[in-house]
C-alpha cells in the first residue's frame, strides 16, 4: 500500500537500515511479516479494560471489533493499554488519577509508531484523561465509547446504577429501607458492562463527544450490549485508517471555540453533569482555546432544557437512544449551534444531523416547548466563591435556588462523619450545610463529596432537600440543591476557609450570586487568625498532584500540561539503534 504521503510509522518502519531493520523485527513475535511494512498505516488503540473498571469491562471484545475494521480498511491494528480509572472503586478518588491517565495516554501515543488513535473510553474520568492526551499530541483520533448499561426492573422501575444508589443510600440512613430491600437492589442495580444508565458523568462525557465532532454520529448512546456498538466500532476503525491516511482532520482541526460552545450548549439542554464543566475547561486549555465559566453561563442563559434524562427526569439513556439519539437533540438545537464546524467524518456537523429526527417527544421536548427555560446548569459568583461555583438546576428544589440561611460548617469529610447525624447538631431544614478542604489540593483531588447527606434527624421530618455549598464535587448521577466546585477552594485560603457557624449565606442563582454575609473586616481578621493545613501528600505522584494541579475554574489540569507541547507528535525513533542508517 502506498498512501501517496509519508505516514508516521514510516519513520520506524520504511527506512532500508538497522535502525528499520530492528522495528521491523520487533513485531514479529505478534504475527506481522514483510507485507505488514508496505505503507499501511498503522493505528493505536487506547485500550481502558480493567476488571476494576465495570464500564469498560466488556472493552476487549470491542477492540477485536476495532481491530476488523482497520484490517478491512488495510491497516495494522495496535493495541496497548493504559490506566483505567473506575469512580466508584478508585481511592481516594479517580479524579485525582485523571491527569496522570492523560500523561499515560499523551505519551504512549508519542512515543509507538501510529499514524491515528482510537480512544477506547467509558468510564466518566477515562474518556475526559483520553480527550486531553489525545489532544496533547494531535494525531488523528476517533472516539469509541462505552455505551450505558442495560437497567433491570425492580419493583416495576427500571434503575439507574447512581441515582438510585443515592435514593436507597438516604432511606438506609432513615431506616425506611429494609434488608431484603437493600439485597434485591444490590444484585439488580449494575448488571450489565457499561457505564451508569442515567445522563451522569460517563453519559455527559460520551455524549459530548459527539458534539465535538470526535466520534462517530449516533454512537454514544447505544446501550453497551447492543450488537450496534460493535458494528460502530468496526466503522471506527475504517475510519481511523482513512484519517491516517488522509492526515485528518485531527483534535487541532476539530476542537475549536465553535465546537466547545456547541458542547456547552448540548451539555445544557440535555441536563447534564456538573464534571463536565471541570472536563471541558482542562481540555480546552490542552488545546489552547480560551474557556472560562463566564461562557458556560453565558451558553446556559440562552440555552433551554430538552431532556427528560434522570438524575433531572425521568427517563435513561437508552430511552435517549430510541428517541434519536444525540444527533436528534442536535437537531433540535441547530438554530443555537455552529453547524458548519467539521466532525471526525469530513462532514459538517449540520450534515451529520440533516438527517436526525426526533422520536419521542416525551424524552426530547422541542425547542419551542422546553422543559426548563435555560439550561440545566449554572454558575454563581460572589464573596463566598470569587472565581466561581457551579450548581445542577435542573436537578435542584425549585423553592431553595434563592435562598438565605444559618451555615452549619464542617472541617472537612471526617468531621462531616462524625457529626452530621449527631442529634445536638444546631440544624435545621433553612440551613446551609457547608464542606470545605475537599477541593483539587484539599481533598485532594476534589472528590464527589458535594451531595453532603441530609442530617438524619431532618429525614425523620421528611425533609429531603436543602442548600449544600462546597469546594467538592459531586457524581453526575445525584440530585438537590448543591452548591459545587466552589473557587479558590478553602485548602488554598479561599472564603470558603472564612465561614463559620452561624454565618448567613445567600444564593441567588437566577442572579448568579453566592454570598457570605460577613463584614469584610470581620473575613480579613478572620484570615489572619488561620493557617493553612499542611499537604497529606509528601511524596510519588499525589504529592506531584498536590503541588501542581490547578483549581476547579480552569480545570483542575496540572499547569505544566496546559497548551500544545512544543515537542509536537512527530516524535523520531531514538534509543541505542537511532543513528546507524545507511543502506544494507
Amino acid at each position: 500500500m502506498n498512501p501517496g504521503r509519508e505516514l508516521r510509522s514510516a519513520r520506524w518502519f520504511g527506512t532500508v537500515d538497522i535502525s528499520g531493520f530492528a522495528h521491523r523485527t520487533t513485531l514479529t513475535p505478534i504475527g506481522l511479516s514483510p507485507e505488514h511494512f508496505d505503507g499501511r498505516p498503522f493505528i493505536g488503540i487506547a485500550q481502558s479494560w480493567s476488571d476494576f473498571a465495570p464500564c469498560n469491562v466488556h472493552f476487549r471484545q470491542i477492540a477485536e471489533h476495532l481491530k476488523r475494521g482497520v484490517a478491512e480498511a488495510g491497516g495494522v491494528a495496535m493495541e496497548f493499554p493504559t490506566i483505567s480509572l473506575g469512580e466508584n472503586l478508585a481511592k481516594p478518588t479517580a479524579m485525582m488519577f485523571r491527569n496522570l491517565m492523560a500523561m499515560d495516554v499523551e505519551e504512549s501515543i508519542r512515543m509507538y509508531p501510529m499514524d491515528a488513535v482510537v480512544l477506547l473510553g467509558g468510564c466518566d474520568k477515562t474518556l475526559p484523561a483520553q480527550l486531553m492526551g489525545a489532544a496533547s499530541v494531535d494525531l488523528p483520533t476517533v472516539v469509541v465509547t462505552a455505551g450505558p448499561t442495560s437497567p433491570r426492573s425492580y419493583g416495576g422501575r427500571e434503575l439507574g446504577g447512581g441515582t438510585d444508589v443515592w435514593k436507597l443510600a438516604e432511606r438506609v440512613r432513615a431506616d425506611t429501607a429494609d434488608r431484603a430491600e437493600v439485597g434485591g437492589l444490590e444484585a439488580a442495580i449494575m448488571s450489565t458492562p457499561g457505564h451508569c444508565a442515567e445522563m451522569g458523568s460517563a453519559s455527559t462525557i460520551t455524549a459530548l463527544s459527539e458534539a465535538l465532532g470526535l466520534a462517530l454520529p449516533g454512537s454514544a448512546t447505544v446501550p453497551a450490549m447492543d450488537g450496534r456498538r460493535l458494528a460502530g466500532a468496526a466503522r471506527a476503525g475504517r475510519l481511523a485508517v482513512e484519517l491516517a491516511l488522509a492526515g485528518g482532520p485531527t483534535p487541532a482541526a476539530l476542537l475549536t471555540r465553535e465546537a466547545f460552545e456547541n458542547a456547552i450548549t448540548l451539555l445544557m439542554a440535555l441536563g447534564g453533569s456538573t464534571n463536565a464543566i471541570v472536563h471541558l475547561l482542562a481540555l480546552a486549555g490542552r488545546v489552547g482555546v480560551p474557556l472560562t465559566l463566564d461562557d458556560f453561563a453565558a451558553v446556559s442563559a440562552r440555552t433551554p432544557l430538552l431532556a427528560n434524562l434522570r438524575p433531572s427526569g425521568e427517563f435513561l439513556v437508552q430511552d435517549l437512544d430510541a428517541a434519536g439519539g444525540v444527533p436528534a437533540v442536535l437537531k433540535e438545537l441547530a438554530p443555537l449551534l455552529h453547524t458548519g464546524v467539521p466532525t471526525v467524518t469530513g462532514r459538517t456537523l449540520g450534515e451529520e444531523i440533516e438527517s436526525a429526527a426526533v422520536l419521542d417527544r416525551e424524552v426530547i421536548a422541542p425547542l419551542s416547548r422546553p422543559r426548563g427555560r435555560t439550561g440545566g446548569l449554572a454558575v454563581v459568583r460572589g464573596s463566598l466563591a470569587p472565581d466561581g461555583a457551579v450548581i445542577k438546576t435542573s436537578a435542584a428544589r425549585a423553592d431553595l435556588l434563592t435562598h438565605r440561611g444559618r451555615a452549619v460548617v464542617f472541617e472537612d469529610v471526617r468531621d462531616l462523619a462524625a457529626r452530621i447525624d449527631d442529634p445536638a447538631l444546631d440544624v435545621d431544614e433553612s440551613s446551609v450545610l457547608v464542606l470545605r478542604n475537599s477541593g483539587p489540593k484539599g481533598g485532594p483531588g476534589m472528590p464527589e463529596w458535594g451531595m453532603l447527606p441530609i442530617p438524619v434527624k431532618l429525614l425523620a421530618q421528611g425533609v429531603t432537600d436543602m442548600v449544600r455549598i462546597s469546594d467538592a464535587r459531586m457524581s453526575g448521577t445525584a440530585f438537590g440543591t448543591v452548591v459545587l466546585h466552589v473557587a479558590p477552594e478553602s485548602a488554598v485560603g479561599g472564603p470558603l476557609a472564612l465561614a463559620r457557624d452561624g454565618d448567613v449565606v445567600s444564593l441567588d442563582v437566577p442572579n448568579g450570586r453566592l454570598d457570605l454575609e460577613v463584614a469584610p473586616e470581620e473575613l480579613e481578621r478572620r484570615r489572619r487568625e488561620s493557617a493553612p493545613r499542611a499537604p497529606r501528600y509528601r511524596r510519588g505522584y499525589k504529592a506531584l498532584f498536590v503541588r501542581h494541579v490547578r483549581q476547579a475554574d480552569t480545570g483542575c489540569d496540572f499547569d505544566f500540561l496546559r497548551g500544545r507541547p512544543d515537542e509536537g507528535s512527530d516524535n523520531v525513533p531514538d534509543g541505542i539503534l537511532e543513528g546507524w542508517h545507511g543502506g544494507w
